[in-house]
């Protein structure tokens, strides 16, 4: 096939960008295997013939069968290695669980007061300081309980500002 170089050249571009169709790679094929083929044009025509000699090259028949002989024969090192891997990830989790307990119960400790310890040995005196503290607690909900009456004062002129009736069982009295 008679074909000038710039035609070639023109085909080469395509094909190394891969756009050729499968005529035009054949019109490659057929003039790299000619002998009249330029000096600038030498290493592609070893390239186009490479890949037919590679073509040709094929496996025998046999060849399947003595790669799965030759695997079965052979004693697969991997399990172990696969094993190994697997014991030093759950090792690896483990020691990870024992830290974080160790830590977080060592955070705990550092938030709770030691025991607290009686602070009178006369139980007298602890029933009283203990009837003042819930004297003041006391008066604290005294306080609160006048203080929610003066809210509910609050909202229930609110409501008859508003035109709203007033249904005395939804109000809350404390």
């Amino acid at each position: 096939m008679l074909m000038d170089s710039n035609e070639i050249k023109q085909l080469l571009e395509k094909y190394w960008n891969c756009e050729t169709s499968l005529e035009e790679e054949q019109q490659l094929k057929e003039y790299f295997r000619g002998n009249n083929i330029p000096e600038s044009f030498k290493e592609t025509s070893e390239l186009f013939r490479y890949f037919e000699a590679q073509k040709k090259d094929s496996l025998n028949h046999g060849f399947d069968g003595e790669v799965m002989k030759r695997i079965k024969e052979e004693r697969p090192q991997g399990k172990v290695v696969k094993m190994m891997f697997n014991v030093a990830r759950i090792a690896a989790g483990v020691v990870v669980v024992v830290a974080a307990t160790y830590f977080v119960r060592q955070e705990i400790r550092k938030s709770y007061p030691p025991e607290i310890a009686d602070t009178y040995s006369d139980p007298k005196l602890a029933f009283e300081e203990t009837k003042k503290a819930l004297m003041m607690i006391s008066k604290g909900f005294g306080k609160a309980q006048r203080e929610t009456r003066r809210i509910n004062l609050l909202n229930e002129a609110e409501q008859k500002i508003q035109g709203k009736e007033i249904n005395k069982k939804e109000s809350v009295n404390i």
